[in-house]
């Protein structure tokens, strides 16, 4: 078994991520999904939560090796970034979505330096959109934006767009093709739903029109 599929597997096995087809979840967006995806659960396992920080940090390792410092993705990215950051011996920080109202203003807490190396943690890749705002934000403050590391990607063309538009390199440790690989090998869906699944990741705005 791949990497890919140890964290697919990880990922079902702690139900960080539901599957459930014949009841459909409704996003922020308002789609309609028959997939739910919280890699916040994962802290609740230590042995699946060093397992994905460790991985992380080593993609980081072959992928970015000039980086100086981790930038989490607030909110779920912020735990996994600290993780890493200290697997790695780095400077933390991370980004808020907007500025604060209140206080000194910030929009990226912690310490960061004009010019250091940066790569991004987040926890999960869908449009991209909230993910690269934080780059955004990075390269405001004088940062160097290496490139963003993630647990887990639906894989949705637009992402991959927004990404190269931004010039950002996205490396993740998972992805929906692994995971559909994983859910049929674990008997954990039927084939009904692997079909109704695979169709979904083609067409998710209108996936319930199918």
């Amino acid at each position: 078994m791949n990497q890919k599929q140890t964290i697919a597997r990880h990922l079902l096995e702690v139900k960080a991520v539901r599957l459930q087809p014949e009841n459909p979840f409704t996003w922020s967006s308002g789609w309609k999904s028959p997939i739910y995806c919280d890699n916040r659960v994962t802290l609740a396992f230590p042995a699946v939560r060093t397992y994905i920080k460790n991985a992380l940090a080593d993609a980081i390792r072959q992928q970015f090796p000039g980086v100086q410092a981790i930038a989490g993705v607030a909110t779920a990215g912020i735990p996994q970034g600290a993780l890493v950051a200290d697997v790695l011996g780095l400077p933390y920080c991370y980004v808020r979505p907007e500025p604060k109202n209140h206080g000194m203003g910030k929009q990226i807490e912690g310490q960061l330096e004009a010019g250091q190396s940066v790569v991004v943690i987040e926890d999960l890749i869908s449009t991209g959109g909230s993910s690269l705002k934080v780059v955004d934000a990075l390269r405001a403050a004088g940062a160097e934006v290496l490139g963003m590391a993630a647990i887990f990607t639906y894989g949705f063309p637009v992402a991959d767009k927004n990404f190269a538009d931004k010039g950002v390199t996205l490396v993740c440790l998972s992805d929906y093709n692994a995971l559909l690989t994983e859910a049929e090998a674990m008997n954990y869906i039927s084939a009904d739903a692997l079909d109704s699944l695979a169709s979904w990741r083609e067409n998710p705005a209108d996936w319930t029109d199918q």
